[in-house]
């Protein structure tokens, strides 16, 4: 069916979506369905059209291969941020050594002085008694 149009315009062609135009040779050829890309000795890459006559398969395959990079190295990039931002979040709210010895020191001094007060408490209240000032 599409040999009908070899000869013609590559517009008339491809007006059948099973059809491939061959702009080298201005054949109109059945698309071979079984393979993904059509074979150098039916059509050369750059000669191939097929859907639309102004991009050949060579510029369609760049093309998908510059935007398949691109959207692979942003899903990187992204992944990259999300875990270091996650991982400086875990590190931030675990606390280290020092901070933990810093904790356990200032609560030593917390009850030390709690003890300190209460002994100079009971002096003082000693000292009123002696003297009758209670």
């Amino acid at each position: 069916e599409c040999h009908q149009y070899t000869n013609r315009s590559c517009e008339e062609c491809l007006k059948n979506v099973t059809c491939l135009w061959c702009a080298s040779n201005g054949r109109c050829v059945e698309y071979p369905i079984r393979r993904v890309l059509p074979p150098a000795d039916l059509c050369e890459l750059r000669s191939a059209r097929w859907g639309v006559c102004w991009v050949n398969f060579e510029a369609l395959i760049i093309a998908m291969s510059v935007v398949g990079g691109t959207i692979l190295i942003t899903l990187g990039v992204c992944c990259c941020c999300c875990c270091k931002k996650k991982s400086k979040k875990q590190v931030s709210e675990a606390p280290d050594k020092d901070d933990e010895r810093a904790a356990r020191e200032r609560e030593k001094r917390r009850v030390r002085q709690e003890e300190r007060r209460a002994e100079m408490k009971s002096r003082h209240d000693e000292i009123r008694r002696k003297y009758g000032t209670v």
